[in-house]
């Protein structure tokens, strides 16, 4: 089979719009969303009561801005390529809101059902994180955060990348127990079956098949595409330091 040549750029964009797909349909799952996706939906959640324009998608790149600007400080640097990754974040948070359009209207009532979703979401989830990792192009505010933190501090990305997920997760949690208010009155026997405002075990799921999956589904990436630039000038400008 020949491969894709020149494919940098629609790998990035199948990235993203694989990852917002994915999201999407665990979302619809409601066995808890990833870890990284789980703030915008808690933000998300609350503050729709005081704007409709909070929506999942919005919340998302203004949280991703707010992590962009606390990056900057800890890092005591800033790029202008940084500016890149938040307009991933604005491209990326509208795409999310149109696919949960999209599926708005679809419901899994079996519970079989809704694991087997949650499992293809985060299969499309990490395909489209498999494309990001093979594209120059510039990639959303949580890999940037990741390996700034280990670059400024000469730390091991898996460690930091590890520390921060945890982080998001309780944070999380945190948001849910305290905005919501319902934690004691939340049926916790359900939770293998229903989500505790889009966090449940679900979310350890999809964090235990996150890097199995990537890994997967790499290897169909690698037989499809050769990730050549189409545009090399601007591969260039973006790989100086």
């Amino acid at each position: 089979m020949k491969k894709i040549q020149k494919s940098s750029e629609l790998l990035w964009l199948l990235g993203i719009v694989f990852v917002a797909f994915g999201v999407a349909i665990c979302s619809k799952a409601d066995l808890g969303v990833s870890m990284i996706a789980a703030p915008s939906f808690v933000l998300s959640e609350i503050l729709l009561k005081w704007s409709s324009i909070f929506s999942v998608g919005v919340t998302e790149y203004v949280f991703e801005g707010l992590l962009l600007l606390l990056m900057c400080v800890v890092v005591r640097r800033f790029n202008w390529r940084y500016l890149l990754s938040f307009a991933v974040a604005v491209l990326y948070g509208y795409i999310l809101n149109f696919f949960l359009w999209l599926l708005c209207g679809v419901k899994f009532d079996a519970v079989w059902l809704r694991w087997v979703m949650l499992i293809v979401g985060d299969m499309i989830i990490a395909f489209g994180v498999a494309c990001f990792f093979r594209t120059y192009m510039p990639l959303q505010v949580y890999e940037l955060f990741v390996s700034e933190i280990a670059d400024r501090f000469k730390l091991k990305i898996t460690k930091v990348k590890w520390s921060f997920d945890i982080s998001l997760l309780v944070f999380s949690l945190a948001l849910a127990i305290f905005l919501f208010g319902d934690i004691g009155s939340f049926d916790w026997t359900s939770i293998g079956y229903l989500s505790f405002h889009n966090i449940g075990l679900g979310t350890l799921v999809t964090t235990v098949i996150n890097s199995p999956a990537i890994s997967l589904t790499g290897k169909l990436v690698d037989k499809i595409f050769a990730p050549t630039p189409c545009f090399p000038r601007i591969e260039n400008v973006l790989k100086i330091k």
